[in-house]
């Protein structure tokens, strides 16, 4: 491949909340942890090496969260990428907890949301977080207590930007008349898309939509057209399902992860990817 496709500007710009905009492929940092994404990656010098090449690959936003090892993300990128350039925009979430491998549950209080905030400046090495997202809805607490914690922590200049994942469309609705919402985190790849009515929403209000687990967790073969797609233009199925992702609202910002350089070189590279109308139609409909 060449310099010129290993460049997330391929991909086109983005803009998140009112005044800052980024390369529309991104990089989900979950996965530099250890197995389970609990604990520490089994090759640190090359988690290393892949967030160096993140930068140097043109991506602009990092999405990670404080419950990825948990703390183990945070810091890696911190250790790594400090001073962070000007253009990066990093993105953390708190409201999930870890009691294990594997293990998640939800705690929304807003005394855990204020101890997640504090605890990821320090391992993000950031004086402020550039966008802090509410990483699940806890059933037990309200999210306008949840969110009413952001955005106090904005107040006190900590916070710069607010967002929300796993949401449905009456949370998401409920989260904007609290505060300005600016990024949106749902699961949805080529194969899962139960969040198109919250997807149509962000492309119309002009919401930025990450889509987590954007290549179907290698569930991708379920679209039987993936393969012949990707072959007609010398491609894995992986990226053909990142392009198609990118082609399918302006308002996506996939952030695809991984823990390989050559991996991540590899999603990279489908920014410069344009699939023609039929073969976008194509795979739409084969689901």
């Amino acid at each position: 491949m060449s310099k010129v496709q290993l460049e997330a500007g391929l991909a086109g710009r983005i803009e998140i909340g009112r005044e800052r905009s980024v390369n529309r492929l991104g990089f989900g940092a979950m996965r530099i942890t250890g197995s389970g994404i609990w604990g520490e990656p089994r090759d640190p010098d090359e988690v290393r090496r892949v967030l160096r090449r993140v930068l140097e690959l043109g991506v602009e936003f990092i999405d990670t969260a404080h419950a990825y090892g948990p703390e183990v993300s945070e810091r890696l990128i911190g250790e790594t990428l400090h001073p962070c350039p000007d253009e990066l925009l990093v993105a953390t979430k708190s409201g999930l907890q870890r009691s294990g491998p594997d293990s998640w549950f939800p705690d929304g209080r807003p005394e855990t949301i204020r101890s997640d905030c504090e605890r990821s400046l320090t391992l993000l090495r950031r004086e402020r977080i550039d966008l802090l997202q509410l990483h699940r809805v806890d059933p037990t607490v309200p999210i306008e207590e949840s969110l009413g914690a952001m955005v106090a922590l904005r107040a006190e200049g900590k916070v710069d930007m607010i967002g929300v994942s796993n949401v449905s469309v009456e949370q998401l609705e409920r989260a904007r008349a609290i505060t300005e919402i600016v990024s949106v985190q749902n699961r949805y790849s080529l194969g899962d898309r139960e969040s198109e009515d919250v997807l149509a929403i962000c492309e119309r209000d002009g919401i930025a939509f990450l889509p987590w687990r954007p290549l179907g967790a290698g569930s991708l073969t379920r679209a039987p057209g993936l393969d012949q797609v990707a072959a007609a233009h010398g491609a894995t199925a992986a990226q053909v399902a990142i392009a198609w992702l990118l082609q399918r609202s302006p308002a996506m910002l996939p952030i695809p992860g991984t823990s390989s350089v050559v991996h991540l070189e590899e999603n990279v590279a489908a920014a410069g990817l344009e699939l023609s109308d039929a073969e976008f139609e194509r795979l739409a409909d084969e689901r």
